[in-house]
Protein backbone atom coordinates (compact mmCIF):
# COMPACT_ATOMS: atom_id res chain seq x y z
CA UNK A 1 0.00 0.00 0.00
CA UNK A 2 1.21 3.39 -0.96
CA UNK A 3 1.39 6.45 1.14
CA UNK A 4 -1.31 7.76 -0.90
CA UNK A 5 -3.26 4.83 -0.44
CA UNK A 6 -2.38 4.91 3.87
CA UNK A 7 -3.66 8.27 3.69
CA UNK A 8 -6.75 7.84 1.99
CA UNK A 9 -7.64 4.88 3.88
CA UNK A 10 -6.87 6.61 7.48
CA UNK A 11 -4.28 3.79 8.16
CA UNK A 12 -1.15 5.87 8.33
CA UNK A 13 -2.03 8.14 11.77
CA UNK A 14 -5.38 9.07 13.79
CA UNK A 15 -7.10 11.09 11.11
CA UNK A 16 -9.39 12.84 13.62
CA UNK A 17 -10.58 15.22 10.26
CA UNK A 18 -10.04 12.52 7.80
CA UNK A 19 -11.56 8.84 8.37
CA UNK A 20 -12.06 9.19 12.03
CA UNK A 21 -13.98 12.71 12.44
CA UNK A 22 -17.70 11.59 12.33
CA UNK A 23 -16.68 9.54 15.49
CA UNK A 24 -14.61 11.96 16.97
CA UNK A 25 -17.42 14.43 16.68
CA UNK A 26 -20.03 12.16 18.41
CA UNK A 27 -17.32 11.20 21.08
CA UNK A 28 -16.72 14.48 21.47
CA UNK A 29 -20.98 15.69 21.14
CA UNK A 30 -21.15 12.69 24.35
CA UNK A 31 -18.60 14.68 26.32
CA UNK A 32 -20.72 18.26 25.38
CA UNK A 33 -23.79 16.82 26.49
CA UNK A 34 -22.62 15.09 30.09
CA UNK A 35 -21.26 18.27 30.79
CA UNK A 36 -24.62 20.35 29.91
CA UNK A 37 -26.17 17.27 32.37
CA UNK A 38 -24.33 18.46 35.21
CA UNK A 39 -24.84 22.67 34.45
CA UNK A 40 -28.65 21.65 33.71
CA UNK A 41 -29.01 19.42 36.87
CA UNK A 42 -27.49 22.33 39.03
CA UNK A 43 -29.66 24.66 37.83
CA UNK A 44 -32.76 21.81 38.50
CA UNK A 45 -31.43 21.75 42.13
CA UNK A 46 -31.38 25.62 42.52
CA UNK A 47 -34.62 26.72 40.74
CA UNK A 48 -36.86 23.37 40.83
CA UNK A 49 -35.72 22.05 43.99
CA UNK A 50 -35.13 25.07 45.80
CA UNK A 51 -31.75 23.85 46.98
CA UNK A 52 -28.86 26.47 48.52
CA UNK A 53 -26.13 27.39 45.78
CA UNK A 54 -23.24 25.48 47.77
CA UNK A 55 -25.79 22.80 47.69
CA UNK A 56 -26.46 22.86 44.18
CA UNK A 57 -23.19 20.56 43.09
CA UNK A 58 -24.69 18.78 40.04
CA UNK A 59 -24.47 15.04 39.31
CA UNK A 60 -20.84 14.40 40.23
CA UNK A 61 -21.00 16.91 42.77
CA UNK A 62 -23.12 15.25 45.08
CA UNK A 63 -21.18 11.93 45.63
CA UNK A 64 -17.77 13.62 44.97
CA UNK A 65 -18.63 17.65 46.25
CA UNK A 66 -14.32 18.29 46.39
CA UNK A 67 -14.76 17.91 42.60
CA UNK A 68 -17.03 20.57 42.07
CA UNK A 69 -15.11 22.48 43.93
CA UNK A 70 -11.99 22.43 42.82
CA UNK A 71 -11.31 24.65 39.85
CA UNK A 72 -8.77 22.28 38.15
CA UNK A 73 -11.92 20.13 37.05
CA UNK A 74 -13.51 23.08 35.44
CA UNK A 75 -10.03 24.24 34.19
CA UNK A 76 -9.21 20.95 32.93
CA UNK A 77 -13.30 20.72 31.14
CA UNK A 78 -12.35 24.10 29.39
CA UNK A 79 -9.21 22.60 28.03
CA UNK A 80 -10.81 19.11 26.44
CA UNK A 81 -13.55 21.62 24.95
CA UNK A 82 -10.87 23.89 23.60
CA UNK A 83 -8.34 21.42 21.76
CA UNK A 84 -11.64 19.13 20.81
CA UNK A 85 -12.81 22.42 18.94
CA UNK A 86 -9.39 23.21 17.75
CA UNK A 87 -8.33 19.48 16.40
CA UNK A 88 -12.09 18.66 15.25
CA UNK A 89 -11.97 22.01 13.04
CA UNK A 90 -9.63 20.64 9.81
CA UNK A 91 -13.02 18.13 9.05
CA UNK A 92 -15.13 21.02 8.30
CA UNK A 93 -15.72 23.32 5.12
CA UNK A 94 -17.38 25.96 4.25
CA UNK A 95 -20.44 27.49 6.34
CA UNK A 96 -20.22 24.49 8.82
CA UNK A 97 -16.31 25.66 9.27
CA UNK A 98 -17.81 29.08 10.03
CA UNK A 99 -19.87 28.01 12.94
CA UNK A 100 -17.56 25.85 14.19
CA UNK A 101 -15.10 28.35 14.17
CA UNK A 102 -17.51 30.77 16.11
CA UNK A 103 -17.65 28.24 18.53
CA UNK A 104 -13.76 27.78 18.94
CA UNK A 105 -13.33 31.33 19.48
CA UNK A 106 -16.38 31.70 22.02
CA UNK A 107 -14.51 29.06 24.13
CA UNK A 108 -11.19 30.31 23.62
CA UNK A 109 -12.48 33.27 25.87
CA UNK A 110 -14.14 31.01 28.25
CA UNK A 111 -11.03 29.13 28.60
CA UNK A 112 -9.24 32.38 29.13
CA UNK A 113 -12.33 33.19 32.15
CA UNK A 114 -11.53 29.06 33.57
CA UNK A 115 -7.70 30.48 33.99
CA UNK A 116 -8.02 33.57 35.72
CA UNK A 117 -10.36 31.35 38.01
CA UNK A 118 -7.43 28.49 38.21
CA UNK A 119 -4.98 31.10 38.96
CA UNK A 120 -6.53 32.93 41.72
CA UNK A 121 -7.23 29.70 43.27
CA UNK A 122 -3.88 28.83 43.06
CA UNK A 123 -2.62 32.24 44.65
CA UNK A 124 -4.97 32.69 47.11
CA UNK A 125 -5.59 36.68 45.77
CA UNK A 126 -8.76 36.71 43.93
CA UNK A 127 -10.08 39.47 41.58
CA UNK A 128 -11.43 42.93 43.11
CA UNK A 129 -11.26 41.61 46.71
CA UNK A 130 -13.94 39.31 45.71
CA UNK A 131 -13.93 36.00 48.70
CA UNK A 132 -13.65 33.65 46.35
CA UNK A 133 -12.43 33.13 42.64
CA UNK A 134 -14.26 35.40 40.07
CA UNK A 135 -14.34 35.62 36.65
CA UNK A 136 -14.33 39.23 34.32
CA UNK A 137 -17.98 38.43 33.90
CA UNK A 138 -18.56 36.96 37.11
CA UNK A 139 -18.50 40.39 38.69
CA UNK A 140 -21.48 41.57 37.15
CA UNK A 141 -23.55 37.71 36.81
CA UNK A 142 -23.45 34.94 39.11
CA UNK A 143 -21.40 31.95 38.64
CA UNK A 144 -24.32 29.27 37.79
CA UNK A 145 -25.87 31.63 35.50
CA UNK A 146 -22.88 32.98 33.61
CA UNK A 147 -21.61 29.29 32.79
CA UNK A 148 -25.17 28.50 31.47
CA UNK A 149 -24.74 31.10 29.12
CA UNK A 150 -21.33 30.27 28.18
CA UNK A 151 -22.07 26.93 27.66
CA UNK A 152 -25.31 27.89 25.63
CA UNK A 153 -23.46 30.59 23.45
CA UNK A 154 -20.60 27.86 22.57
CA UNK A 155 -22.80 24.84 22.14
CA UNK A 156 -25.57 26.55 19.68
CA UNK A 157 -22.97 27.45 16.89
CA UNK A 158 -21.52 24.15 17.38
CA UNK A 159 -24.89 22.43 17.08
CA UNK A 160 -25.54 24.61 13.79
CA UNK A 161 -21.76 24.27 12.72
CA UNK A 162 -22.72 20.05 13.23
CA UNK A 163 -26.01 20.63 11.36
CA UNK A 164 -24.46 22.13 8.44
CA UNK A 165 -21.44 19.75 8.05
CA UNK A 166 -24.06 16.86 7.72
CA UNK A 167 -25.99 18.52 5.56
CA UNK A 168 -23.65 20.25 3.06
CA UNK A 169 -24.47 22.07 -0.08
CA UNK A 170 -23.19 20.09 -3.73
CA UNK A 171 -19.83 23.09 -3.48
CA UNK A 172 -18.79 21.92 0.31
CA UNK A 173 -19.87 18.25 -0.01
CA UNK A 174 -17.32 18.23 -3.28
CA UNK A 175 -14.46 19.59 -0.48
CA UNK A 176 -15.11 17.74 2.55
CA UNK A 177 -12.48 15.06 3.03
CA UNK A 178 -13.65 13.34 6.18
CA UNK A 179 -16.14 10.33 7.11
CA UNK A 180 -18.81 12.44 7.53
CA UNK A 181 -18.69 12.85 3.70
CA UNK A 182 -20.39 9.53 2.76
CA UNK A 183 -23.19 10.38 5.44
CA UNK A 184 -23.48 13.69 3.63
CA UNK A 185 -23.80 12.03 0.28
CA UNK A 186 -26.63 9.71 1.34
CA UNK A 187 -28.49 12.54 1.88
Amino acid sequence: MTLSEKRDTGASRLDLNGSRHRAALQIFLVVVIAHWAEHLTQAAQIWVFGWSRPEARGVLGMPFPWLVESEWLHYGYAVVMLAGFWMLRGGFVGRARAWWTAALLIQVWHHLEHLLLLVQSLTGSNLAGQPVPTSLLQLVAPRVELHLFYNAVVFLPMVVAMYLHRTPLADELARMRCSCRRVAEVR
